[in-house]
């Protein structure tokens, strides 16, 4: 208790020096601010200190709603009139207008941002407590439980071996600490064929992944591709996965993911961004962000930064021509910035808002590894940096549930690993879609746009903010209309929809998982129909270096996995010439004879090939890291788990996760759990269930 006071103590002094001090800086800007003597300075920040300390609680209970609707701009201008009013009986102080005052609060502010940061002071536990928390449970007030909350805390693409080689490496400290202490163990699990966050995520969440063969992939009964993270296709995936009982149901939240979970509560959720009649008011969920008036101009100083850190490590990495590597502008530049720095914040701060609301489970995903692993490379130093900020921001999460009304305890997970290597484009020349345009006759139609993951995560805010009826809501609808259908909104990838003409062939691409279908033919198509249409296509494919294998189904012999120099009969296992699934894995028949099962699987699956020796694919989409099929990593994510939580070791596809993560629940104690499925063996070890680091007893600092 006395450390946490006297860290908020010193947390104090520094941003009274640092405010005096830039407070400073502005007066030597011409036609701003007067100030006297360094003396009317350190007066002055002690005044508005107190006026953040003291007024902005009471001020920003009436006003969340004006700073939710102005994007927290309103904040800037509060700030502007606080230091008006300074002026006004702090002799020796004088600010030249309101708009003076307005740029020297924001320029205060961004100052003040630098100094936490670079001293690494920026702890929120006290304004969470005293203002978030509080507000909290004044609009929900949590029960008084000794049930230990579970929060599951996902981060999107990160393999188990890259995990581990990062808390050997001190990449992440915070999490390596908690397995070196021996409060958490750290298990390998294996995804399905399909590698990929919405079909983890449905697993994971929902219990059910079936039918879910790609990231991306045709229904030839509705005449349309379904795209995982497009908001009206998540909704439909959850529609058909769930039953209700999610692992999320039962008073839970979704922060940052695919799917609900049939979570009561959620934010930046794909399946539930377009959904208006969710529990709870459009912006209520964003409050915990813009309630600090520090906020907004900390997250954007901090985006800039990490603007600044993607343009340099890129070229950099033209400099001195790392390979493999994939080109990354100033667009791409900003786009990331809202995954590591942005989205991070709003569900960093909605996360907390639920701990001390006494959420009894959530579950979120930080995006921000994934997506530069995406276009930097799985272990280069800009993700690796990423992925030390994940772990920095997990260690908050655990130490803010310290106060928290109720023990909590913390699974960090991943839903899937990445692959690396240099894109099929850039080995061959050209495309997968080009191939197959070559080797076919008739119309090709391809998924056009930009695959970044951030991007879809953007359109997606902008459509659950535009799904409102504010004001605000209503000027983002007007914004985005070039750019909506139906209340969503498009920034990224496009791909043939209904209503359109058909194409003859339609090629879509999953990371290193590509599929064919033909639209025009009903039914899934066999091995000697396909060759009837396109004579050679098929083993022409096969025999190309960048593909490893071929799914499709025979007339006469069944599902084939067909490789350059053998094939694979799934129904009976027999293998003639050189097993083509034999680099991937020992479970690799099993997967693809699971896919092959789908009503949906397209007409020919396609893997990129792996080579074991470089530890590299080749992605169908210009990523440098990828995923969605197998070879490699990528089908090898982790589990972070309690001690006392038990894991097997041999967990294989989401589906059966989620039977363990559930029978977790049941184990702690949530009831609505307890009848449904089995329950995994818990070790007692006479403890009680707080977090890692937790305090017992006591009401605060």
């Amino acid at each position: 208790m006395s450390r946490l006071r006297g860290r908020a103590i010193m947390r104090t002094l520094v941003l009274w020096l640092s405010t005096a001090i830039a407070l400073v800086l502005v007066s030597l800007i011409p036609g701003l601010l007067t100030i006297t003597t360094l003396s009317t300075a350190l007066w002055a920040a002690v005044v508005i200190s107190l006026i953040d300390a003291l007024v902005w609680p009471i001020v920003l209970y009436f006003a969340l709603p004006l700073t939710v609707l102005t994007l927290g701009l309103i904040v800037v201008a509060v700030n502007g009139i606080v230091l008006l009013l300074v002026s006004q009986f702090t002799p020796g102080f004088h600010v030249d207008g309101f708009w003076a005052g307005l740029a020297a609060a924001l320029l205060v502010t961004i100052v003040n941002t630098v100094v936490a940061s670079l001293l690494a002071i920026d702890d929120d536990g006290f304004w969470f407590r005293y203002v978030v928390g509080r507000y909290q449970r004044r609009a929900a007030p949590a029960a008084d439980t000794d049930v230990p909350g579970l929060f599951f805390l996902e981060i999107d693409g990160l393999a188990h071996d890259i995990l581990v080689r990062a808390m050997r490496d001190g990449n992440a400290p915070h999490l390596a600490k908690l397995v070196r202490e021996g409060s958490h163990e750290l298990t390998r699990w294996e995804t399905d064929w399909s590698s990929q966050t919405g079909a983890c995520q449905a697993g994971i969440l929902h219990g059910s992944n079936a039918d879910m063969p790609a990231f991306r992939w045709w229904e030839k009964d509705l005449g349309k591709a379904i795209v995982t993270n497009h908001p009206r296709d998540a909704q439909e995936i959850e529609r058909r996965h769930s039953n209700g009982h999610g692992l999320l149901f039962d008073d839970g939240a979704s922060r940052a993911n695919i799917v609900s979970g049939d979570a009561p509560y959620s934010l930046l959720t794909m399946s539930t961004v377009l959904n208006r009649s969710r529990q709870g008011r459009l912006g209520r969920d964003y409050y915990a962000y813009f309630a600090s008036p520090y906020n907004v101009v900390r997250t954007f100083v901090l985006a800039i930064r990490d603007i600044g850190r993607e343009r340099r490590s890129a070229v950099n990495a033209r400099r001195i021509d790392l390979q493999p590597r994939i080109e990354r502008n100033r667009t791409y530049a900003m786009v990331r910035a809202w995954a590591t720095v942005i989205q991070r914040d709003l569900q960093m701060y909605a996360l907390i808002a639920d701990i001390y609301a006494g959420r009894p489970i959530a579950y979120t995903t930080f995006l921000g590894y994934d997506e530069v692993a995406h276009h930097s490379g799985i272990e280069r130093p800009e993700t690796l940096e990423v992925l030390r900020d994940v772990d920095r921001h997990i260690d908050r999460l655990i130490r803010a549930a310290e106060h928290a009304p109720r023990p909590y305890q913390f699974v960090v997970l991943s839903d899937h690993g990445q692959s690396q290597g240099a894109t099929f484009r850039e080995r061959y020349g050209k495309t997968l879609e080009e191939l197959v345009r070559e080797l076919v006759s008739g119309t090709v139609a391809a998924e056009e746009g930009d695959p970044s993951e951030a991007l879809e995560y953007i359109a997606a805010t902008l459509s659950e903010v535009a799904a409102g009826d504010s004001a605000g809501a209503t000027v983002v609808r007007r914004a985005t209309r070039g750019r909506s259908s139906d209340g969503e909104v498009h920034l990224g990838s496009t791909v043939p929809q209904s209503g359109e003409e058909l194409p003859d062939v339609v090629v879509l691409a999953s990371g290193c998982l590509g599929s064919v279908s033909f639209p025009r033919q009903p039914g899934r198509l066999t091995l000697e129909r396909i060759e009837e249409l396109h004579p050679g296509l098929v083993v022409k494919l096969v025999e190309h270096p960048g593909i490893g294998f071929v799914l499709v189904r025979s007339q006469t012999r069944g599902a084939l996995a067909i490789g350059a120099d053998g094939v694979h009969e799934l129904d009976t296992g027999t293998v003639e010439g050189l097993d083509p699934l034999l680099p991937f894995g020992e479970r690799a028949a099993e997967h693809v004879a699971r896919t092959d099962s789908f009503p949906h699987c397209p007409d020919l699956v396609i893997n990129s090939t792996y080579w074991g020796q470089a530890d590299e694919v080749a992605a169908f989409e210009e990523l440098c890291g990828s995923h969605g099929g197998m070879g490699g990593t990528q089908s090898f994510p982790f589990v972070l788990h309690p001690k006392d939580l038990a894991l097997p070791d041999d967990v294989v596809g989401a589906e059966a996760l989620h039977d363990q993560l559930r029978g977790w629940l049941a184990a702690l104690g949530h009831t609505a759990y307890a009848d449904e499925g089995s329950v995994p063996e818990v070790a007692h070890t006479g403890e009680d269930h707080r977090s890692v680091g937790a305090i017992d007893g006591g009401d605060g600092l």
